[in-house]
């Protein structure tokens, strides 16, 4: 089930003295193809791809080719039309506002067959006085422009000089000039991800109806006070003051459970107004703060408004408050050149851990509030604290942010540039202008929200130059980045929001880049900012590849999704690794052997003769791959918090590519298109844990490291493991005496020659593995690591495990009771089609018996388990 959720800017009825009218325009319209044709119904919010597949007019667009096939959809102009009645007299009311939330995207509008005004802009809110137009019965219309054709119409315009890049690479079948339309840029195809350029309204659209004025808006910050120690509250009330006298009247805040009431005489001249007003919070109340997952509650207070004003009119605004610091801390570090980069929220230092948003699904429409939920309470489940919003995709849903909110999910909120450079022309700046002022005003009173950043990638792209721009022209493309990025949207994000940093870029030097006019020569600079990193050829399971970074904000490798999802959308021809279809769905320039080159460095690769089995296990074998490699890379990141080494290190976030995915296709991502957990997402709840040993090898020296995101020193032992691959009996057990681990530190615990582990019954590093864990004298404190002494496909001793499984009941969960006749690498539950997640999988079972729990996302059956339940593990595969 989805909690309700308290709206944060809730649009509440002012009572019956209220002078205004508020009449919704979702629904059922028309839609039109270019040339009349074709006519039907379509659900707004919505888009035109939903509309034909809902009346049965297309297949699912994500069905095999149909990317492809559907591509006249993107190329037409369709119409939107519908004939409502107003339910009031319009001739009693001062002004007639009609309100789009969302547009997407290039659009004239018409009521009763006069213009009213033009869109061109997904991602902000339209709003068209309607007042002389409107009549008691109405027809409203919105002509759409192909998003591709005016793409290409808007590049051919601008002519002094090329705005790279034209087009994606051909691997990606996307469309080009995406740069220059402001929408979803990732909806023209990505390396991920389909082209499907949407025509539709995609947010609510209403008419509003007002006397005298109107409260527009509304927007708050929570400010603490260092010196006097103590809370404030700024608020924003934005009005349309339609009377041509000043309006008087009081405003009252209430805080109940913080005892804060406090009342401000206002006076509103005519036209637009702000009303701000300053609370102070009561000093004598503890104020509880919002903090991370992980790290304390979610605590918010309820906060009412009432505006009482002239003439009776009243108006009521409703809010959740939530009470937090952020501060992005770059100072020298001993030891070590440039600057640190990380986040304090309170004040206490946190390592960001978790992973990069990108849009749930090409079709909005479809992102329903279960889809959030199930999405965003997989990243908690995974003891992630963090999600990027990533800049090619859309600004959120308001209920995104608020079940981030509640969750305790911290967001580092892209705005929507992403690799690529950009026009600065006047009109795609006034654009770009009104874009930033709503979406920070919209957004910044989330606690969830802890920084905003300029873009993604174009920094590099620039600096590093991508686009094989003439160093005689860079000059040119330089004013156009700082124009755009510094004298546009982070001035007007200090002006509407002083409570969060602004960074331009993703990956950027900070205060590097600044001080070198914004752009750096090498943006990768691992002594500042962030980085991105991504190295498919190199041995993953080697730590020494990755860059001890400050802060690691893309990392990551593609696999394949589970059979299961994409049989949805194909057919049994498609079913092999060399098909059309696995070839047409692959967007990374030769993904699909990258994979399979790094999976060979380690593992044989399957060698089943059913084509089938041979698909499944490959499928099977690119997930054990990513999430071994990323489990290796994120440990290196979170135990290189405390230390320096070589003059690098103090790394304080690690944030791979990507959560989700946007169709059933190969990617980065560890939660597939529905939302079923890949292996990396299992991994994910054990290297992202609050206490972690990790171990890993240097110079033949075996290292465990104990790493903690505790606001407590915490006292722990180490218990250290060998096995033998032919035996469920652990060869070798030692134990070390009690360490403490300090609060949010990451400590060495234990070293030993990786001979001398082997000197245990005889190991050689092909017949042994080690494994580790954290306790107290009694009790386990962190789950079971491991590390393997050589590649698997080098192991000695391995025999097939044969593994059952026993499934019972319990209240809203299912016990699988487990077991297996041999030791058994990368053991993988996989119950299909069932929405679910399991307590754990992918793991290594070194013990004979394991009871591991499945929680269902929907009522099934044990007999349904039972039914769909297939265990694979390594050897399954030879």
């Amino acid at each position: 089930m989805c909690p309700r959720l308290l709206l944060l800017l809730a649009l509440c009825g002012a009572g019956p003295t209220a002078a205004a009218r508020s009449v919704s325009l979702r629904g059922v319209w028309r839609i039109r193809s270019g040339n009349g044709s074709l006519e039907l119904p379509g659900e707004v919010p919505g888009c035109v791809h939903m509309a034909l597949f809902q009346r049965n007019l297309i297949q699912d667009p994500y069905y095999r080719f149909n990317d492809l096939n559907y591509r006249w959809i993107s190329l037409d102009n369709w119409t939107y039309s519908k004939e409502f009645k107003v339910p009031f007299d319009v001739s009693k009311w001062q002004k007639v506002n009609l309100i789009f939330e969302g547009v997407d995207t290039v659009t004239e509008v018409l009521l009763n067959n006069v213009s009213i005004g033009n869109t061109n802009n997904m991602f902000k809110r339209y709003s068209f006085d309607i007042t002389s137009v409107v009549q008691a019965v109405n027809v409203i219309e919105l002509r759409f422009q192909s998003p591709v054709l005016y793409a290409a119409q808007q590049s051919r315009a601008h002519s002094s000089y090329p705005v790279p890049p034209d087009c994606p690479p051909s691997v990606q079948k996307g469309e080009c000039h995406v740069n220059f339309i402001r929408k979803e840029q990732s909806s023209f195809s990505w390396d991920w991800g389909p082209s499907f350029p949407t025509q539709g309204i995609w947010k609510d659209v209403r008419i509003e109806a007002y006397n005298i004025c109107h409260l527009n808006d509304f927007t708050f910050s929570p400010i603490y006070d260092n010196h006097a120690q103590e809370w404030n509250l700024e608020i924003e009330s934005f009005f349309d003051v339609v009377s041509s006298k000043p309006v008087s009247g009081q405003v009252i805040v209430e805080i109940p459970k913080l005892q804060t009431q406090q009342t401000y005489s206002i006076e509103l001249q005519p036209g637009e107004k702000i009303v701000e007003l300053f609370v102070k919070i009561n000093k004598n109340i503890t104020v509880e703060t919002w903090w991370p997952h992980g790290h304390g509650s979610q605590t918010g207070y309820n906060m009412t408004i009432h505006f009482n004003l002239d003439r009776g009119l009243k108006f009521k605004k409703s809010a959740k408050v939530y009470f937090r610091t952020v501060e992005l801390i770059e100072e020298p570090i001993q030891g070590s050149p440039g600057l640190s980069f990380y986040f304090k929220i309170n004040g206490f230092p946190i390592f960001l851990k978790g992973s990069n948003w990108i849009p749930a699904d090409s079709f909005q429409d479809r992102v329903t509030s279960d889809v959030l939920w199930l999405l965003l309470q997989s990243v908690v489940d995974a003891n992630m604290n963090t999600l990027r919003v990533w800049g090619g995709g859309i600004y959120e849903q308001d209920e995104f942010y608020e079940l981030c909110d509640e969750l305790g999910i911290m967001v580092w909120q892209d705005f929507m540039f992403a690799c690529a450079l950009y026009p600065t022309d006047e009109s795609f700046m006034d654009s770009v202008s009104a874009e930033v002022a709503y979406q920070v005003k919209r957004l910044k009173s989330h606690p969830s929200i802890i920084t905003w950043s300029g873009n993604n990638e174009n920094e590099a792209a620039l600096m590093m130059n991508w686009y094989n721009i003439d160093v005689s022209h860079l000059d040119i493309y330089i004013k156009d980045y700082v124009r755009l990025y510094v004298e546009n949207i982070r001035k007007i994000v200090l002006a509407v929001d002083k409570t969060h940093p602004f960074i331009t870029s993703s990956p950027t030097n900070g205060l590097k880049s600044i001080r070198e006019g914004w752009l750096s020569p090498n943006p990768y600079d691992t002594n500042f900012g962030d980085v991105h990193f991504y190295d498919y050829i190199s041995d993953c399971w080697d730590w020494k590849t990755f860059p001890k970074a400050r802060f690691i904000s893309e990392y990551g490798y593609q696999s394949w999704p589970s059979f299961s999802t994409l049989e949805k959308v194909s057919t049994e021809e498609d079913w092999s690794y060399k098909s059309r279809f696995s070839l047409h769905r692959q967007h990374h320039e030769n993904g699909n052997n990258e994979m399979l080159l790094q999976a060979e460095l380690h593992f044989k690769l399957p060698q089943s003769t059913d084509p089938l089995r041979a698909f499944k296990d490959t499928i099977y074998l690119t997930q054990v791959m990513q999430a071994q490699c990323v489990k290796i890379e994120t440990e290196f990141y979170r135990r290189s918090r405390s230390e320096i080494v070589n003059t690098q290190g103090h790394t304080m976030g690690a944030l791979y590519w990507q959560l989700n995915d946007i169709w059933q296709a190969p990617s980065w991502a560890s939660l597939e298109y529905g939302g079923k957990w890949k292996m990396l997402h299992y991994f994910a709840r054990h290297f992202f844990a609050p206490l972690l040993p990790v171990g890993f090898e240097n110079q033949g020296v075996f290292f465990v490291y104990g790493v903690s995101d505790f606001h407590l020193d915490c006292t722990v032992m180490l218990t250290v493991r060998v096995h033998s691959w032919s035996s469920l009996k652990p060869l070798c057990s030692h134990v070390t005496k009690h360490f403490v681990i300090k609060a949010g530190e990451a400590v060495r615990l234990y070293q030993e020659p990786v001979s001398q582990l082997l000197r245990c019954g005889n190991c050689t590093r092909q017949s042994c593995v080690v494994s580790f864990y954290l306790s107290t004298d009694s009790k386990l404190l962190s789950s079971t690591n491991y590390h393997f002494l050589s590649s698997l496909k080098e192991a000695v001793g391995l025999h097939k495990a044969r593994i059952t499984a026993i499934i019972s009941q319990q209240e809203d969960a299912f016990v699988f009771d487990l077991e297996t006749s041999a030791v058994a690498p990368f053991v993988w539950l996989d119950v299909g089609s069932i929405p679910g997640r399991f307590s754990d999988n992918g793991f290594l079972m070194t013990e004979k018996k394991r009871t591991i729990l499945f929680y269902p996302w929907k009522l099934t059956s044990k007999s349904e388990l039972e039914q769909s339940l297939h265990v694979t593990s390594l050897t399954d595969i030879y």
